[in-house]
């Protein structure tokens, strides 16, 4: 799970490519019994393609997608079982604009190990975005169910986001709330949450989320513009103060700043 996987990233990716290298150096061995972990609750070794994803997942991350195409077909052709191969490959076609392949190696990616929530948590973001929001919401929940998922936090702040574009705040905030009792500094999870206080005209927890957002993550535009129109609700001079100071001096060419000219500026 703000911002943006730059060509910009679109929002519901925030939290997919840290889900992606954590699970990303996964590969097929034997099937585990009939439990609910899948392939977690295996000892994997590496396969062929793995090198290949490791480097398509860093190509991928730093924005060289030439680079990260050539090397998940690699893996891929190397090794056609291996799940996070085409999970990789998917965000890709993904990233390109090109939402059938996308589409066609996320399901192969589910297909391969349907209890695997980075898998899971991807296609969610990926049916998000199409707007197929109750089988977005039941890939977040599948995610959620697998046990030996370690970071929760991210397919329900992707959740909390997909709910909030559908129009559910209710389902937003729970979601939201949950990822951050899971992890409490998780930095898209506070800012969504100070997002939708504002939204909700509850200024004083819009600061208080900022705050803590502030603490884990480097400010953007974005958090930055939040953070003055926060402070013009509160009648905080000082606060608003830091706040442009730094929008000027860190981000002086961005749009934001030129927002500051027009005080009613949504």
């Amino acid at each position: 799970m703000s911002g943006g996987f730059e060509m910009r990233i679109p929002s519901l990716m925030l939290c997919v490519c840290g889900a992606l290298v954590l699970g990303g150096c996964q590969t097929p061995g034997a099937r585990a019994d009939d439990d609910n972990v899948g392939r977690l609750g295996e000892v994997v070794r590496p396969g062929p393609g793995t090198v290949y994803v490791e480097l398509a997942t860093e190509y991928f991350k730093g924005g060289q997608y030439a680079l990260a195409l050539t090397n998940a077909k690699k893996a891929v052709r190397l090794e056609p079982s291996n799940p996070t191969a085409h999970n990789i490959l998917a965000l890709i076609y993904q990233r390109l604009g090109d939402n059938a392949l996308a589409e066609q190696h996320f399901q192969r990616a589910v297909a391969l190990d349907p209890r695997d929530p980075y898998a899971l948590n991807a296609y969610g973001t990926f049916l998000c975005a199409a707007k197929r929001y109750e089988e977005a919401r039941q890939h977040f929940n599948r995610a959620l169910d697998n046990p030996l998922n370690t970071e929760p936090w991210v397919p329900l702040t992707n959740a909390g986001a997909c709910a909030l574009e559908q129009g559910d705040k209710a389902g937003a905030e729970s979601y939201l709330r949950r990822a951050l009792q899971a992890n409490h500094r998780f930095a898209p999870a506070l800012l969504r949450m100070a997002k939708l206080s504002f939204a909700q005209h509850n200024y004083l927890s819009c600061r208080a989320y900022l705050q803590r957002y502030e603490e884990v993550a480097a400010h953007t535009p974005e958090t930055l513009w939040l953070g003055i129109q926060t402070e013009r609700e509160l009648g905080d001079k000082d606060q608003l103060g830091r706040y442009e100071m730094t929008l000027r001096a860190k981000f002086p060419d961005s749009e934001q700043v030129r927002y500051l000219k027009e005080p009613k500026h949504p």
